[in-house]
């Protein structure tokens, strides 16, 4: 059974050979990993088969680069949507905000004419080769895009994008809609040229460790339009959406699936996400990946991780509908010898047979 047909079973709740595999551990986490053993011609995604791959755009403001300053422990730079960061070298962590072009309304209507869509927004070499690649390799294929407020509280600033979804939520709205209108645009365009996706993968961080950074009734005024629009356009192609958002999104799982989610992913355990009691509420409405914690999977007792995986995927793998990933990505406190033994866990327990 290829990658492709297996999870599009499980994303249509139904069993395959065995639960899919997919994950992300962190680049200092590959660096560790080469160094105890994962070949040097080879890459996690490689050695421990995974299983998707996705085709992305450029859906920036297309403004000007810069690196402002770098030495030996960070980089400062301005990236195309005129965001000033601090990102350090060496670890993996996320970069510090530091500035923002476009931090208020005005600013908004003085740039918004850049979104507009053109062919330059797909690099085509780029995207015929991952295509190329996923069909001769039978993999799964997804469209892959950061939309809602994680990508425009951090190009507007968090500070000022909260402020305004307070303060004036209609244009609030507008910014996440013009987005959505762009991401459906590049995707009507690679349709045309024949680009086949199986799926949509698409990021909107909504939680933090204790909840969500917004309530649920600010969550269907102003962002569910949006998420809908896009979930109803991607179903309309058959492109079941995979929606990456971390953080506890308890309180707005119902409403993502209103809205026509078909799988939430990464399910952070230490933030209060459990697949289990997800699987048991919404199994029959929603599919999983993720979910399997990675504090689990650097225990010294290999019992930790043997427990883990096989109560939840034991459990989750029950009539289709769960994909394995990590619970959110795989640090570099997790050896390579853990990890492969995480991944013949998975095996052994994600089996239908």
């Amino acid at each position: 059974m290829t990658s492709q047909e297996r999870i599009k079973l499980a994303l249509q709740h139904k069993e395959a050979d065995r639960i899919a595999i997919q994950d992300g551990p962190w680049e200092t986490t590959i660096e560790r990993w080469h160094k105890e053993g994962l070949p040097a011609n080879e890459t996690p995604f490689s050695y421990f088969k995974y299983e998707m791959v996705s085709i992305r755009a450029d859906l920036s403001f297309r403004l000007p680069t810069q690196t402002i300053e770098e030495n030996n422990h960070y980089i400062i730079s301005k990236n195309s949507n005129g965001v000033i960061r601090k990102s350090w070298k060496g670890h993996t962590s996320t970069p510090e905000l530091l500035g923002f072009t476009i931090n208020n309304k005005r600013a908004w209507e003085d740039h918004k004419h850049l979104l507009q869509y053109d062919e330059k927004r797909i690099n085509w070499d780029d995207t015929l080769k991952t295509y190329n690649n996923a069909r001769q390799n039978g993999y799964y294929l997804n469209y892959a895009g950061a939309i809602g407020y994680d990508k425009w509280g951090n190009i507007i600033g968090p500070e000022n994008f909260l402020t305004a979804m307070y303060l004036d939520p209609e244009w609030v709205k507008q910014v996440y809609m013009t987005d959505i209108e762009l991401h459906i645009a590049v995707v009507e365009e690679m349709l045309s040229k024949g680009i086949e996706f199986d799926g949509a993968f698409l990021y909107d961080d909504l939680g933090y460790r204790n909840g969500t950074f917004f309530s649920p009734e600010t969550y269907l005024e102003q962002l569910f339009p949006s998420h809908k629009r896009i979930f109803d356009f991607f179903n309309s192609k058959n492109m079941p959406v995979i929606l990456h958002s971390c953080g506890n999104v308890n309180a707005f799982v119902p409403y993502f699936i209103e809205a026509g989610l078909t799988c939430l992913q990464p399910l952070e355990t230490k933030a209060g996400m459990n697949v289990i009691d997800l699987k048991t509420k919404y199994g029959d409405r929603l599919a999983f990946m993720g979910g399997i914690d990675v504090r689990a999977m650097s225990a010294e007792d290999p019992r930790v991780i043997e427990e883990e995986i096989r109560t939840k995927v034991g459990m989750a793998k029950q009539g289709g509908g769960y994909i394995y990933h990590s619970d959110h990505s795989v640090p570099d406190n997790v050896s390579f010898e853990q990890y492969n033994r995480v991944i013949e866990l998975v095996y052994k327990y994600g089996s239908y047979n």
